[in-house]
């Protein structure tokens, strides 16, 4: 008797091992207020000394932040090796409005060594890649917001700060690993965090056009009520695409598990 045939309907898609994207096709999305992540109280909006771009248009948060690295990299030396035209920028969605959480992450586009495989229990997978404006992405760089923007303006320049920093000095899609135990964030935490607000002291001193980083000094309420909305581009989790090789191709199939 014949196996039945499966149905090709319930069959799990397979992941394309490479998204695309230009400037004009970015997913974008309006950030929504959680709790009351979107209250401006009494006597709170932004001051109209602090440029943000046109009141009259909605507030392009990743469109900012790359701004702001561009300048980051020309005016510390701590960054010059990295490339922002091989970055993507962009935003989650905080699910409360409680201040503490994550509040940004940078996401490699390699395994340890900058290799484009890695084995696990006897599985190989490839790592999806991204293109932006027909360049390969080596790095994605996330914000939570509003949860982000609501911490103090020291806090969120730190943070950002923090993430440039986990780039490898090769920029080559792996993270700044350290010695020892400790690869990310190294032995203390105290210790990295302390030479974060150092660099970050360095660049505000360091000459670098202050409308750039201008919309850090307002909350998520503020840049709502001036611009009317606040967007940010929405990108899914590059995805693990397990390779299975024959003596013909390289077969890909779909896998749940993501970087």
């Amino acid at each position: 008797m014949p196996a039945p045939r499966r149905n090709r309907r319930n069959l799990p898609k397979t992941p394309p091992p490479i998204l695309a994207w230009h400037a004009h096709d970015l997913p974008h999305r309006e950030v929504r207020p959680v709790g009351r992540t979107g209250s401006l109280p009494f006597g709170t909006s932004a001051p109209p000394h602090i440029h943000t771009g046109p009141a009259d248009q909605p507030f392009d948060f990743c469109s900012a932040v790359r701004r702001l690295c561009e300048t980051i990299h020309e005016h510390s030396e701590s960054f010059r090796h990295i490339d922002v035209s091989r970055m993507l920028f962009a935003v989650s969605q905080a699910r409360n409005g409680r201040i503490h959480g994550l509040q940004a992450r940078v996401t490699p586009m390699r395994f340890a060594g900058a290799k484009l495989t890695h084995r696990v229990h006897g599985t190989e997978y490839l790592v999806q890649r991204f293109r932006y404006e027909g360049r390969e992405v080596l790095y994605v760089m996330t914000f939570c917001l509003p949860r982000f923007l609501n911490q103090e303006f020291d806090e969120k320049v730190v943070t950002l700060f923090h993430e440039l920093y986990h780039i490898s000095p090769a920029f080559d899609g792996d993270l700044r690993r350290h010695g020892g135990r400790y690869q990310v964030h190294t032995h203390s935490q105290k210790h990295y965090d302390d030479q974060m607000g150092h660099l970050a002291r360095d660049y505000l001193r360091g000459g670098a056009d202050p409308n750039l980083h201008a919309f850090l000094r307002l909350n998520f309420a503020q840049l709502r009520h001036r611009h009317g909305s606040v967007l940010g581009v929405n990108l899914p989790r590059p995805k693990l695409i397990p390779i299975v090789r024959s003596t013909r191709a390289i077969e890909f199939k779909v896998s749940t598990e993501r970087v």
